[in-house]
């Protein structure tokens, strides 16, 4: 009987250990009116557009304790480009170049998280127009801090710059003078804000 109870009491603590273990991560939603997904890209080599993506959505798995354990999962719905322009916008829904009608959504789904320096790294996949590419992000953690309204939230600011025809996003036309009407490289900023849910 001694030993059947020790047994017990050895099962729960490990139990208990392996669920602390599992719910170590909280999980953090994005607040969407204090989040921003923009990008930018170069015109005729002489200037640059800037767009945004309004519609998306996403998690982070934050681990107060062990930042490297955390994660991040992000869908930006490709229909959503916005570079306050119509004709633009909808040449850019279009198969020369993000064929959302296809591809309705670009991702990025993390797979560890490392840090370096004043920061961190988010490692993980990116999805665009059905391609899938391993990349490294970095980025700035901000708090957590306790809002107005009595929830804990954070913050992540992100800079990255990435050559779209990775992505087989590759529409282009030569000026007469040289160089191109679209740039390749694309640098994108994102800052979030997610409240614990």
């Amino acid at each position: 009987m001694h030993n059947r109870s020790l047994v017990s009491i050895l099962a729960v603590v490990v139990g208990v250990a392996l669920a602390g273990s599992a719910t170590a991560a909280d999980k953090f939603l994005f607040d969407k009116a204090h989040s921003s997904i923009e990008f930018s890209v170069k015109h005729m080599v002489v200037s640059n557009v800037k767009g945004t993506f309004d519609t998306f959505d996403g998690a982070i798995m934050y681990d107060p304790v062990d930042i490297e354990k955390s994660s991040v999962d992000v869908t930006i719905e490709v229909a959503s480009v916005n570079t306050r322009e119509a004709k633009r916008d909808e040449h850019l829904r279009s198969p020369d170049f993000f064929d959302s009608a296809k591809h309705p959504n670009i991702t990025f789904k993390s797979s560890k998280i490392k840090k370096t320096g004043d920061g961190f790294v988010a490692v993980g996949t990116l999805t665009m127009r059905g391609v899938s590419k391993e990349v490294e992000l970095p980025f700035i953690l901000n708090g957590p801090v306790v809002n107005p309204m009595g929830k804990t939230v954070i913050g992540v600011e992100l800079t990255y710059k990435l050559n779209r025809r990775d992505f087989g996003v590759s529409w282009n036309k030569t000026l007469d003078a040289g160089g191109l009407v679209v740039g390749d490289e694309v640098k994108i900023e994102i800052n979030l804000e997610a409240a614990k849910g």
